[in-house]
């Protein structure tokens, strides 16, 4: 299984894909807030989103499995 991950700390503003959305290489799939910047979070790799593990709102720390993907 592939796994997406946090790339520093901050609150899952915004989840862009939803459970068995198909995503590319370098498509954002979450936006995280931090200091008042958003930042996306990019899928490495190609897949079918099986699971997302966070919740907007969420407060999440640096590499923290945000979404699970299958394929």
């Amino acid at each position: 299984m592939k796994v997406i991950k946090s790339n520093m700390a901050g609150s899952v503003w915004k989840v862009l894909v939803s459970v068995g959305d198909e995503v590319i290489m370098g498509q954002e799939v979450i936006i995280l807030e931090s200091m008042k910047m958003e930042i996306p979070i990019v899928s490495e790799e190609k897949g079918v989103v099986d699971d997302i593990v966070v919740n907007e709102g969420a407060f999440v720390d640096e590499d923290v499995v945000l979404v699970r993907l299958k394929g």
